[in-house]
């Protein structure tokens, strides 16, 4: 059987992507100083203007503006001309603390009398996450998603180490790829669009675009005489950013996550502490997926784990291998419970997560990429005695 199937990514000069990159720098600016911090930041961009908002509860006070500023500027927001610079934007700051009845039930969970202290942290909402993993790429991810990633990634490279220096810092791309019987056989189409100057002539930016960065990333075993290329197909793409198109945080949650080969609870990650189950359990949910695979017990594998406000345990954990484990799913699913503590407070000393590692998150993936601790396979061995 053949089919086809579409992911998508954007570039960090993408009006959501800067949102959501503002959010999480903010985020990792109060971790470095309080930890312990609650944080649940919104951010939206228009045309020379920016809105932070939220509840946040901490210790320390933080410049939330100047480091917007600063990311702004990382990005290459910095011409006037634009319609949104670092220098110029308005910044428009809301923030109040965190709701003293979800605070309650974070901070004092239904644990009924028990000691432990991973039970006293409850979830910070109700909410279903999900991690998946599969053998399509060495990153144990959907190759679309992945091929997408690198080369919105690689397009912003291009721009910033003057490859190309007429690239302006919006864009996106998407990678159709076919498969044949479940295995990915050859790329179908690629689209990749970037923002750019006015001196530029479309013919000369569709050629380079495909030169230093399609061929540089897309691996030719995949590309044949019928993979069709659509290179700024409107083509002109002058006005962007925040100034083409408001941003806003969260909204591409299917680029965060796995391409839409994977169900997406809905709720988004960036500018969210780790007491917030849709980010933190979602990392783990990657990481128990992404063991289960490497280990060889599946060739596949999706979990979804399931939260009620103020309760620490999970109120359900699922396993679907679809058809590739070794064995049953709900044997799996047992085996998840056994080996993984999936109370809030224990995933957060496991990964890590009270580490201001929020930021990178914020481009190209928050899976499938190096230097984060949901991505490592350290569990993977131990998780073998199951094969038998």
């Amino acid at each position: 059987m053949r089919n086809f199937f579409t992911s998508e990514s954007v570039t960090e000069g993408h009006p959501d992507k800067v949102c959501d990159q503002v959010a999480d720098a903010i985020l990792d600016e109060i971790l470095r100083t309080d930890s312990d911090a609650r944080v649940a930041c919104e951010v939206c961009a228009s045309t020379d203007y920016m809105l932070i908002m939220g509840e946040i509860t901490s210790s320390v006070k933080t410049d939330v503006e100047k480091v917007a500023r600063k990311v702004i500027a990382d990005i290459g927001y910095t011409d006037d001309g634009l319609g949104f610079s670092s220098d110029t934007v308005k910044i428009d700051v809301r923030i109040n603390r965190q709701s003293p009845d979800i605070a309650l039930g974070v901070d004092n969970s239904a644990f009924g009398g028990s000691d432990d202290v991973y039970d006293r942290t409850g979830a910070g909402d109700q909410g279903i996450m999900f991690g998946y993993a599969c053998r399509e790429t060495e990153e144990l991810m959907p190759l679309p998603i992945m091929l997408s990633h690198k080369m919105c990634e690689k397009l912003a490279r291009v721009r910033k180490d003057g490859t190309l220096p007429y690239l302006r810092p919006d864009g996106k791309g998407q990678i159709t790829v076919e498969y044949e019987d479940g295995r990915p056989v050859r790329i179908d189409t690629v689209v990749l669009s970037s923002q750019h100057d006015d001196n530029v002539d479309t013919d000369t930016l569709r050629k380079d675009l495909k030169k230093y960065v399609i061929d540089e990333v897309l691996p030719g075993k995949y590309i044949d005489g019928n993979t069709k290329f659509y290179i700024n197909p409107t083509g002109r793409f002058e006005i962007g950013g925040p100034d083409g198109d408001s941003g806003l945080t969260g909204r591409k949650i299917i680029v965060d996550t796995y391409g839409g080969k994977c169900p997406h609870g809905g709720g988004s990650f960036s500018g969210k502490d780790a007491t917030k189950v849709d980010r933190s359990a979602t990392y783990m949910a990657r990481y128990i997926a992404k063991n289960i695979v490497a280990a060889g017990l599946a060739d596949t594998c999706e979990v979804q784990i399931a939260y009620a406000i103020g309760v620490a345990k999970p109120v359900s954990v699922l396993v679907n291998t679809f058809g590739t484990g070794k064995m049953d799913d709900e044997a799996l699913a047992q085996v998840v419970l056994k080996e993984f503590d999936l109370r809030p407070a224990a995933i957060i000393d496991a990964l890590g997560l009270k580490l201001p590692v929020y930021r990178k998150t914020a481009t190209y993936g928050h899976f499938g990429r190096d230097g984060f601790a949901w991505e490592k396979t350290d569990r993977a061995e131990s998780l073998k005695k199951y094969l038998g």
